[in-house]
């Protein structure tokens, strides 16, 4: 039997509904909410999708033109490069090691950012302000700069990147969680919680976190923009991923020496890592105005 309703109550959406309906009012962030989505897929099944491996080399098809040239053909859709190399395999092929690195990247410093960012956040006095004036030491020096000086010393190699890139993006996230917990310990309802006989790790948890979940999801995005600028551009620098592999920074930069009689073979990888770039900042600023109510 169906229940009977007398009186009209307001459905309140919970705090995840109002945060997807904001988002999803931004046209925006969905844009980039669904290429996110395709990159994912791509990153997933690229290999799968690829009608050529990478590295073959045809002799016959020498900086082939794209497709909807006059001079092209749809069997080399995106064209080829100056060995024959299919430029569309090589751009699906790139996927996971350009997004797909920056992903594993990413996760693995916000790890550790979080953990060190947790600690130095709850902690006060002396200890705290040494700690803050270092971040905002490192902080000062551009994430490019320092994953370069770690190259430096590692040697060039995409494997090398995945821990220079990472080194560089560690102190971002120290320093906005750090912030996030030392601005949200000095709310009244935080004292309020310690009065009421809380202990740190349940303040910490049950207190200050649930307030801090926005600004970490802000940063991720944040610091996934910088991981695919900072691994195209190490390899672009031919610091980073060494030819021939398919990386879009590396394809960039092994076409810049035919850029004036072949373009696309430097356009395309570059066109990829704009709307990659573009993708994830859209649904950045679609999540920080989605979430920026709930903080006011």
């Amino acid at each position: 039997m169906a229940r009977i309703r007398i009186y009209q109550d307001d459905a309140i959406p919970s705090p995840t509904k109002r945060t997807w309906m904001a988002f999803s009012s931004n046209p925006f962030a969905l844009i980039g909410l669904w290429l996110l989505f395709v990159l994912v897929f791509v990153m997933l099944f690229g290999e799968l999708l690829a009608p050529f491996p990478p590295e073959l080399q045809d002799p016959n098809a020498l900086l082939l033109p794209p497709s909807w040239d006059q001079s092209g053909t749809v069997t080399h859709f995106f064209g080829t490069d100056e060995l024959g190399r299919d430029i569309l395999s090589r751009v699906l092929h790139g996927t996971h090691l350009t997004f797909g690195l920056s992903l594993i990247v990413v996760v693995a410093a916000l790890i550790i950012g979080f953990l060190l960012g947790s600690l130095s956040g709850m902690m006060s006095g002396i200890k705290s302000s040494i700690l803050g004036h270092l971040l905002d030491a490192l902080l000062s020096i551009p994430s490019l700069i320092l994953a370069m000086l770690v190259v430096a010393v590692l040697g060039a190699g995409l494997e090398n990147v995945f821990w220079a890139v990472g080194l560089a993006l560690v102190p971002q996230f120290v320093r906005a969680i750090h912030q996030a917990i030392h601005e949200e310990l000095q709310k009244e309802y935080v004292t309020a919680a310690r009065l009421d006989g809380a202990n740190s790790l349940q303040i910490y948890w049950y207190v200050i976190m649930p307030n801090v979940w926005d600004i970490v999801i802000i940063q991720v995005t944040l610091a996934l923009s910088v991981a695919v600028l900072d691994i195209a551009a190490l390899g672009f620098l031919n610091l980073g991923a060494q030819a021939p592999s398919p990386e879009w920074g590396a394809m960039v930069m092994q076409g810049t020496e035919h850029f004036l009689i072949a373009p696309w073979t430097v356009t395309i990888p570059g066109v990829a890592i704009l709307i990659t770039v573009l993708a994830i900042n859209l649904v950045g600023d679609g999540l920080r105005s989605a979430l920026s109510p709930q903080r006011n």
